[in-house]
């Protein structure tokens, strides 16, 4: 079995295992490793252990980034600007329903990466064609997820931070309007979605926080015995695992969850307010309601009946 490291290559990080020999290195290194693909660059994301027999293909490390190899990575990237250039015009030449996000040349260029968004299937045969001649290089077309592709351009959040996908989240986990309900956030679609229009990974960092402390609170609606008496539970705040119970006095507290006791579930339609109260009636402006137009169907029954009484 191998000794291998996990490492992080191309624009999309993606992780494979290779093996690094009699070399030591540290997590965040950077590094030349020898893939399928041919020569890349990597960053180490896990430190070595043995590998067991795998269907994933394992690469090899060849050494640590070196000054030259410093050089190449921005010769790479100049080249990498001059191949966007034309691999955009050549999509508009060809008229083709895709969104090229980015380009990534391997370290010895012998593949370029051409990574795009596309709402359905695209055919791209003929553009392979054509760049394949004129960038003399193999060409591999991946499609991305909108997710992927904010991850890679990268940007500021609604929080004023770094985008978490571009800064350390590895992986993508899913997040559900649900996790929004357990946490009682507003449910406008706008404030609760990122950059890549999907919800917010951060939706989903104290959702089993969120769920767990809902599970100890009275749920809202229900009667409860506290040292000010008894009450009903208008609100909660899990934050602070407390609730806000109104009295028959008319006034509200926040109760901490220690002094609730006794908690008898709201009965259905007890007429028991929950979360907000209802909506004040409209104001009425004392004139008399306007008699109600005769529907289209009405008037032309009426002109039925009208014309048949004068042939009579």
């Amino acid at each position: 079995m191998p000794i291998a490291a996990g490492v992080m290559v191309r624009r999309i990080k993606e992780k494979l295992y290779a093996e690094t020999g009699h070399l030591d290195f540290a997590i965040g290194e950077r590094v030349v490793v020898e893939t399928e693909h041919g020569q890349e660059i990597g960053m180490i994301c896990e430190r070595e252990k043995l590998i067991e027999k795998s269907k994933e293909p394992i690469g090899k490390i060849l050494r640590k980034l070196t000054p030259d190899d410093k050089k190449r990575i921005i010769d790479n990237e100049e080249k990498g600007c001059q191949a966007h250039k034309t691999i955009v015009t050549k999509i508009e030449d060809h008229e083709l329903g895709m969104k090229l996000t980015a380009v990534h040349f391997t370290f010895d260029r012998s593949k370029l990466f051409v990574y795009y968004t596309a709402e359905s299937r695209v055919d791209f045969r003929e553009l392979i064609k054509d760049l394949g001649h004129m960038l003399k290089t193999r060409i591999q077309m991946v499609q991305i997820g909108v997710r992927d592709e904010a991850r890679m351009i990268g940007g500021i959040g609604t929080c004023g931070r770094q985008l978490c996908c571009q800064g350390f989240l590895k992986d993508f986990s899913s997040v559900t309007i649900d996790m929004a309900k357990e946490q009682d956030l507003s449910l406008n679609t706008a404030k609760l979605s990122g950059l890549c229009g999907r919800l917010m990974c951060c939706i989903g960092y104290e959702n089993a926080f969120y769920r767990d402390t809902n599970k100890k609170l009275p749920p809202y609606g229900s009667t409860v015995t506290t040292p000010f008496g008894q009450g009903t539970v208008i609100a909660a705040s899990c934050i602070k695992e407390a609730v806000t119970v109104h009295f028959d006095d008319g006034q509200s507290k926040l109760v901490p969850l220690a002094d609730i006791s006794n908690i008898i579930p709201r009965k259905p339609g007890s007429g028991v307010p929950v979360r907000e109260p209802a909506p004040a009636p409209a104001k009425q402006s004392g004139r008399p309601p306007r008699p109600e137009k005769p529907s289209a169907g009405h008037q032309s029954r009426q002109r039925n009946h009208h014309n048949r009484d004068r042939r009579k």
